[in-house]
């Protein structure tokens, strides 16, 4: 594989890590704070911490990413985030 395969490839592998990873922050978000619980309401912010990590590294390394992607990927994790933020009031 020539380092621009790699570069493609990882870039794809990156994309698809991100987005599962928002998906994944999402519905934790929302499981925790149908409950309330609290346990499950840190997990949340776990997991929106670590997408919002990613998201982060997505955005200094942007290789294979498109801005669009990006704007909505940040967008999604803002409306997480105000979500945790407003259960937790």
């Amino acid at each position: 594989m020539t380092k621009e395969e790699n570069e493609v490839y990882t870039g794809y592998n990156d994309i698809q890590d991100l987005n599962m990873s928002i998906q994944s922050a999402q519905k934790i978000v929302g499981r925790a704070t149908m409950s309330m619980d609290e346990e499950q309401l840190e997990g949340a912010t776990q997991a929106v911490s670590e997408a919002r990590a990613k998201l982060v590294d997505a955005n200094a390394n942007s290789t294979g990413f498109d801005n669009e992607f990006l704007q909505q990927s940040e967008k999604l994790l803002s409306q997480c985030e105000e979500q945790l933020n407003e259960a937790k009031q």
